[in-house]
């Protein structure tokens, strides 16, 4: 049986009165490409946050790789009927920030583009580098591990060259076309050396042949890094076409769960999803 390389267990995130996820679980094995749909506003950002750690769930665990990264229940603090048979389930006893979450090997691109815009497409790369570097601040800074700081120049080159990115090296990042700014973004989030890659609507803002060449750069990165792909999308053909289990949800409920064709043909999928306008982007 594969590995779970992430599972979320009864997570709910609660704005006041607002719940934006509700009792969701799910699970995405080694080497998926699984996708998280559904209409505007359904909760599928919120619950990338709480994977992240941009949020602390109201209630529930997240796991990666088998290690507990959130689990939470502060109790007293929650509205039971928002929560149903797993109120005070959970009490808090760990929460990971951003940066330790991302130093445990999980990368995540943004539906609106967050490259450093002013910065080179190469020192976008080695800025990622960076962040798994086996030197402290000090040396960085003082450029005290001049071995260390040419292999992470070496291996920005490389992973440029194997995204065929190199020839823009010098290029400013925000001067660059909208598919390529994307693929940069990506290729950063590689340069993390990460287990499990996070996509938020990668294909947004893209025209037919940018989404098809971003599908093909998915699956090419999947096979030739051994990642595991957790991704939001609008995009129904590239969804459909890469993604090996999708789980949809509605007004932050999970209402469907399976293969492209099984949810494809969910009436519920249909009705709150795929029968909408093809105009209807988050």
């Amino acid at each position: 049986m594969a590995e779970n390389i992430l599972r979320l267990e009864d997570i709910t995130m609660q704005f006041g009165g607002v719940v934006a996820v509700n009792d969701l679980s799910l699970h995405v094995d080694e080497g998926e490409i699984v996708a998280l749909i559904g209409p505007n506003g359904a909760g599928k950002t919120t619950a990338f946050n709480c994977v992240t750690g941009v949020y602390e769930p109201t209630n529930g665990r997240v796991s990666l790789l088998g290690d507990v990264i959130v689990e939470n229940h502060p109790q007293g603090k929650m509205k039971g009927q928002y929560l149903g048979e797993n109120a005070g389930k959970y009490t808090q006893v760990v929460r990971h920030t951003p940066d330790q979450i991302t130093q445990r090997g999980v990368a995540r691109t943004f539906q609106n583009i967050r490259l450093f815009g002013a910065l080179t497409v190469f020192e976008n790369v080695l800025i990622a580098k960076h962040m798994r570097a086996k030197q402290n601040f000090l040396s960085a800074a003082f450029r005290l591990n001049a071995k260390e700081e040419k292999r992470m120049r070496d291996e920005a080159m490389a992973l440029l060259k194997e995204q065929d990115l190199a020839q823009y090296k010098d290029e400013v990042a925000a001067s660059l076309p909208y598919g390529l700014q994307r693929r940069l973004e990506i290729a950063r989030a590689l340069a993390t050396n990460p287990k499990l890659l996070l996509l938020d609507e990668p294909a947004a803002g893209m025209n037919p042949q940018e989404t098809q060449e971003l599908t093909d750069f998915i699956r090419k990165i999947r096979g030739e890094y051994g990642l595991t792909i957790f991704m939001i999308e609008h995009h129904m053909d590239l969804v459909m076409q890469i993604s090996d289990r999708i789980y949809v949800l509605d007004f932050g409920k999970l209402i469907a769960q399976g293969s492209p064709a099984q949810v494809q043909n969910d009436q519920r999928v249909i009705e709150a999803y795929l029968g909408v306008a093809d105009d209807a982007e988050n």
